[in-house]
């Protein structure tokens, strides 16, 4: 039984047999015990930070309490709040809060446009190395400034996690910055207007500019307003450099809803385990065109059960062939050859590697439960829709012969007079045929959930955009 069991695993990796395939208990394994997390927080940190010594650093590493240490940029222009959001945060991360002031000492030169970019990037690099940035992690507030300060900031090894970028608009800004209140005894920074102590005696001993520098106190209302116009002009680059760790919070609001939302998204870990996502829900509830989107912003591969099934009837293969006579006959194909596919299929390397996305599979308890075996996924979601709306999405689609593209007269128009005049509705979408797989799918929705109770439930009865945003969130959380 060992021996046979080897034998599988080595022919399931053999690199003589095309195309490669891969082990499903693998991943599995992997995203049970976050292996792939694991190993890309110690490759990208020995990458980064070049130690002499790697096996005592990484060692180091793994005798953290956690892997999970936050690495956290908060941006934004002048009077924003990046400073009261930054302590805070720190607070209750329990990290290390860096700033500007803390890096330049009790030294004159207390800007950082005074001080050379490349000594700025040097004492920051060296204080996020320290060993409480290394064991804690850290919160750095307000660089960089700009799209360059970015780069030279990932080039030093300063890679973060999570970015916020608080906005606000521009009145909003210039009116914070006219009424700042500081705490002598903790530096903490208030405002008449926005954010007040709540405790009296805070409020009683805030004191108008003290705390602040000298730069601070000294600017003219032209100067702020260049400072603000500064800052939109360096927005877009800063947007960019950062795009993949991004929050853009809006500031003007409660300055307790801004931080909950900054908050929540650091607490967001983007885990490095493969997708292997399901979606379920009945016809016209959009499992083709979600997929669709997430395959092509995340590159994971889109696998529609139908379309593979009569990819293999057409490749001429003994199996294929098998396959066509069912497709031909308009009868199901057995579980049995869907499962063999699916299975072949989804063990190849750019399923593996990359993750997919199934769609029109399984449709009940018999099936999900199969699929289980062979190849389980760790993400499911029903797609949620009523049948009167699934009948009319439907009975407005037809599918252009020559791209197979399916289009809709309302949510999705065909894109010229050309290819309108060549759509074809296929014939299990009228209404007849419709609501008898409605009736199956409600038969077997029960099972279904059964089968997967963590599954996520998403109303699709909204634009598809909106749809995509609530699939995104979801996939992105813990």
């Amino acid at each position: 039984m060992l021996t046979l069991s080897y034998r599988r695993k080595q022919h399931l990796m053999d690199e003589t047999v095309k195309p490669l395939r891969a082990p499903p208990h693998t991943s599995v394994y992997a995203d049970q015990h976050n292996i792939s997390h694991l190993v890309q927080t110690m490759l990208s940190s020995l990458v980064v930070d070049q130690p002499q010594d790697p096996i005592t650093y990484l060692i180091r590493l793994l005798q953290r309490t956690s892997m999970d240490i936050p690495r956290v940029l908060v941006l934004g222009p002048p009077a924003v709040g990046k400073l009261s959001v930054a302590k805070k945060l720190s607070a209750e991360l329990r990290a290390v809060h860096v700033t500007t002031d803390s890096l330049l000492g009790d030294q004159s030169e207390r800007s950082t446009q005074e001080l050379p970019a490349d000594q700025l990037f040097r004492r920051i690099q060296q204080r996020l190395n320290e060993i409480d940035c290394f064991n804690r992690g850290w919160v750095l507030e307000g660089v960089p400034q700009t799209r360059l300060q970015a780069l030279s900031l990932q080039q030093a090894g300063v890679i973060p996690e999570h970015v916020v970028l608080l906005e606000a608009p521009d009145d909003v800004l210039l009116e914070r910055s006219r009424g700042k209140m500081v705490d002598p005894l903790t530096g903490d920074v208030y405002h008449r207007t926005f954010v007040w102590p709540l405790d009296g005696l805070v409020a009683q001993r805030l004191e108008e500019g003290r705390g602040l520098s000298e730069e601070e106190r000294s600017l003219s209302e032209e100067q702020r307003q260049a400072e603000l116009q500064r800052h939109r002009c360096e927005v877009t680059g800063l947007r960019a450099a950062y795009q993949h760790v991004l929050k853009v919070v809006n500031a003007d609001q409660p300055h307790a809803d801004v931080y909950q939302q900054v908050l929540a998204f650091v607490r967001t870990r983007r885990r490095s385990r493969t997708p292997r996502i399901l979606l379920l829900g009945p016809p016209g509830s959009g499992k083709s065109h979600q997929a669709g989107l997430l395959s092509q912003k995340y590159k994971m591969v889109d696998v529609c059960c139908g379309q593979l099934l009569r990819s293999v009837a057409a490749d001429g293969s003994a199996l294929g062939e098998e396959i066509q006579s069912y497709l031909d006959d308009g009868k199901p194909v057995p579980d049995s050859l869907v499962l063999q596919v699916l299975e072949e299929h989804l063990s190849r390397v750019d399923c593996s590697c990359r993750g997919w996305i199934l769609h029109g599979f399984p449709c009940d308890l018999q099936q999900a439960q199969s699929l289980q075996e062979i190849h389980p996924p760790n993400r499911v979601f029903f797609l949620e829709l009523t049948d009167d709306v699934c009948v009319e999405r439907i009975s407005l689609r037809a599918t252009d012969p020559v791209s197979g593209q399916r289009f809709h007269a309302v949510t999705r128009p065909a894109p010229s007079s050309e290819v309108q005049n060549r759509l074809k509705t296929r014939p299990e979408d009228n209404t007849h045929s419709v609501t008898h797989t409605l009736s199956q799918y409600r038969t077997h929705t029960a099972a279904l959930q059964c089968v997967y109770p963590h599954a996520g439930h998403i109303d699709v009865d909204q634009d598809p955009h909106s749809v995509f945003e609530s699939l995104e969130s979801r996939l992105t959380a813990d």
